[in-house]
């Protein structure tokens, strides 16, 4: 995917993302962000999926990292 590409629906491995408290953590700031509309976390799979409408993948990314997680 190209850096900064705006898109409707994103997902990130987190990799360090493993109770409920980083799940909150994360979809908390997430849920913050210009266009997104929900957050689901999979704690399971690691994933975190954000939708929206013209989110920016970069931005998102530099969220959940400020955050403290790792995101890729």
């Amino acid at each position: 995917m190209d850096a900064g590409c705006e898109t409707s629906e994103v997902t990130y491995i987190v990799l360090d993302i493993d109770c409920d408290r980083s799940e909150s953590v994360v979809s908390d700031r997430l849920l913050t962000g210009l266009g997104v509309e929900a957050v689901v976390v999979d704690l399971e799979t690691r994933g975190v999926t954000v939708h929206g409408r013209g989110l920016d993948v970069v931005a998102l990314q530099a969220v959940i990292e400020d955050a403290g997680y790792q995101a890729a």
